[in-house]
């Protein structure tokens, strides 16, 4: 079996580690191992959900116009703004 050695760890983690472990009747290596099996379990899914998240975030939107109908629309409204002194 490998050895894995953490340094430099935040004293907060490591308490926050120990309860955890605690509730869960393993030392705190046992419950290290076990956050990482379950994190490791699921990455595709993680990724997908983090990148649902990113899209939140970014203000997107469902629109049933193209790509290009959008961006004339913006390139429009962009020009009008422009002959009317707004920018």
């Amino acid at each position: 079996m490998a050895i894995l050695q953490v340094r430099s760890m935040d004293k907060d983690l490591y308490t926050a580690l120990g309860r955890r472990a605690a509730l869960e009747n393993r030392s705190i290596s046992q419950e290290v191992i076990e956050i990482i099996k379950r994190y490791l379990a699921t990455p595709v899914t993680r990724k997908a959900a983090a990148d649902e998240e990113a899209l939140g975030l970014a203000g997107s939107w469902e629109d049933s116009r193209s790509e290009k109908e959008i961006a004339g629309a913006i390139r429009k409204e962009r020009t009008a703004r422009r002959f009317h002194g707004e920018f």
